[in-house]
């Protein structure tokens, strides 16, 4: 019996140059460094004997497995992802790639979040998936502009204090 799940939901097919180029490095990195590292490893792991009990055989297959899945991924997204590399010509306008800068009108604190695609986001960093509800309500905001938004924390207003996009 087979559990069904339901599919998820398509995430946008967009990237920065900078995303795109870190992909491919990473890419690079598992093909030409790791993989053939952890097949070196395997094959003397391999030649120690019983397979059956061998711990650094079954550790090796598994991590050859892991390199293997992710390099499949990655290949199969970087052919499907579409390099945003251009700026918009409304440079107050909150578009992909954008820096924003936003205050809670409640508060006043202030917040600063990079809208990117879903393969480079990262909360430390403060970069922001496209398709995030946050980055969902900012798409074509201006400078100056209020808008709510229904978060897990309650209902917020937000204002729009600075956008900037970085040189190409």
């Amino acid at each position: 019996m087979s559990r069904w799940r339901p599919p998820a939901e398509k995430s946008t097919a967009l990237i920065t140059a900078s995303g795109h180029a870190r992909l491919k490095a990473e890419l690079d990195e598992l093909w030409r460094v790791r993989r053939p590292e952890v097949v070196k490893a395997l094959a003397a792991a391999a030649a120690e004997g019983d397979r059956s009990e061998n711990a650094e055989y079954t550790y090796r297959k598994k991590q050859l497995g892991e390199i293997d899945r992710r390099v499949r991924y990655l290949t199969k997204r970087l052919e499907s992802l579409r390099v945003v590399d251009t700026t918009p010509t409304d440079p107050l306008a909150v578009f992909f790639g954008a820096w924003v800068e936003l205050e809670n009108v409640d508060n006043g604190d202030t917040s600063r979040y990079r809208i990117v695609g879903p393969d480079e986001t990262d909360a430390g960093l403060g970069w922001i998936s496209i398709d995030s509800p946050l980055a969902r309500a900012l798409l074509k905001k201006r400078l100056d502009d209020e808008f709510s938004l229904e978060l897990p924390g309650g209902q917020f207003t937000f204002a729009v204090i600075g956008v900037e996009y970085e040189p190409l």
